[in-house]
């Protein structure tokens, strides 16, 4: 067996070292740990044509189909065999037009899976290196973090919820107990900019469920992340963190000792590999993993349009209980908190006691992308395509179509038509040598 052309005992070398003596079970070969460790730096997080490509076709057999450069076709045939023959496999959600013909609804979706799974090939084929995958499975031993797959123990069932958007393997670095624990944990987030009484309010919180034996997860931003952090490790209890890098390199630098400190006594835990970087693309993908994690997501503090309220929305779309502290009506930090009462009916919690009972109550159904509509007079939001390659660009360095596709895991054409949108908003200027980002 070779992948990237590496024979089986490099792999499990290389493998080796982020298992952690961890059993390989038959559903967990050599090949496609290593082909997990591959996609998750190959697929940008929440990808589902990737996540239904791997669930269908298991991880190695997915890797090898872009490495040989199979054509759509082919992998779409594939995919609903798979499909077909297990009635426990994930759905293709593509919609079709309805019809009474069942031959043409089946054409329908299967030239819309084919058109899925090109664009797919197109954004993952400028990303297959395997000097990268190395890299990063070598700097995840330096720094002795583990590779997770849905087939561990450890593995936090209830991302699950999020199907074929779940991410494809998790990397994490702490204590075991710590992920064991994630199953009666509570979300605490908010604003990074936290006024004193937003701080003092995480505070209290953190600790009060810590006392009740609740594990307290967080994104360890500024502000209210890193306050419900510190507080649980003070209260010598269970907290982690979900990044939108890698495990490697912690963000923000500001938190270097506190996620240190979270390693030491939690776990701190991504989808990415080393040595990917954080966008904002991929801290609005991590929310994901905050809100499905958890039993149930508390917004402390937030202001109108804060990305907490991002969190709030996947954790009401995956059932989970959303609950909101309310603050002074005149901070425009806690506009988000009212409004989540106000409009999306989050419980409203004032203490520690009232924040655990939430556990096992229903929320309703909040839109994923609330917290950007009814914003009053503001510029119109980008595109989910604008926001990576905008990410991708840099304000001083040309880059070409070429090279924002690899940096931003989107095809060609679609690099081309965001930078077209971000150049009428003025956000992007071509030069001769390629493309940059306005100050």
């Amino acid at each position: 067996m070779t992948l990237f052309g590496l024979d089986e005992t490099r792999v499990s070398e290389l493998i080796a070292g982020v298992r952690g003596g961890m059993p390989v079970d038959a559903l967990a070969t050599a090949g496609e740990v290593f082909a997990r460790a591959a996609w998750s730096g190959i697929a940008e997080p929440g990808d589902g044509t990737a996540g239904l490509l791997v669930a269908s076709l298991g991880a190695s057999v997915a890797l090898t189909a872009i490495l040989e450069a199979w054509s759509p076709v082919r992998i779409g045939a594939l995919v609903r065999d798979v499909l077909a023959d297990e009635p426990g496999a994930p759905d293709v959600v593509f919609a079709t037009s309805p019809s009474s013909d069942h031959t043409e609804a089946d054409a329908d979706t299967s030239a819309e899976l084919e058109q899925a799974l090109d664009a797919g090939l197109q954004r993952w084929r400028p990303r297959l290196n395997s000097g990268d995958v190395i890299r990063s499975l070598q700097q995840a031993a330096r720094v002795d973090a583990r590779l997770l797959l849905a087939t561990d123990t450890l593995w936090p069932a209830a991302i699950d919820d999020l199907e074929q958007h779940a991410p494809l393997a998790l990397w994490w670095r702490g204590v075991p107990g710590a992920l064991a624990a994630l199953p009666n944990s509570i979300a605490l987030v908010g604003a990074r900019a936290a006024t004193g009484y937003g701080e003092h309010i995480a505070m209290e919180a953190s600790a009060g469920l810590v006392d009740r034996g609740f594990a307290v997860v967080s994104g360890a931003a500024y502000g209210i992340d890193g306050m419900a952090h510190r507080a649980a490790l003070a209260s010598d209890g269970m907290t982690l963190a979900f990044l939108a890098g890698g495990v490697d390199r912690f963000y923000p630098s500001g938190h270097d000792s506190l996620l240190t400190r979270i390693v030491a006594a939690g776990a701190v835990i991504s989808e990415l590999p080393c040595g990917a970087a954080p966008t904002k693309w991929r801290f609005l993908q991590r929310n994901r993993l905050i809100a499905a994690a958890s039993a149930a997501t508390i917004v402390l503090e937030a202001g109108w349009r804060s990305g907490s309220l991002n969190t709030a929305g996947h954790a009401s779309a995956l059932g989970r209980p959303l609950g909101a502290v309310p603050g002074p009506i005149t901070s425009p930090t806690s506009a988000g908190c009212h409004r989540l009462i106000r409009e999306f009916a989050a419980v409203c919690v004032t203490n520690p006691t009232e924040m655990a009972e939430l556990v096992g109550e229903r929320s309703i159904q909040v839109p994923l992308d609330f917290c950007d509509t009814d914003a009053g007079p503001g510029p119109i939001p980008r595109t989910s395509d604008q926001v990576r390659v905008f990410d991708a660009l840099s304000g001083r360095t040309p880059r070409t179509v070429a090279d924002l596709s690899r940096r931003a895991g989107l095809s060609t054409s679609a690099v081309r038509g965001a930078l077209g949108g971000l150049d009428l908003d003025g956000a992007a200027q071509e030069r001769e040598a390629g493309w940059v980002r306005r100050a």
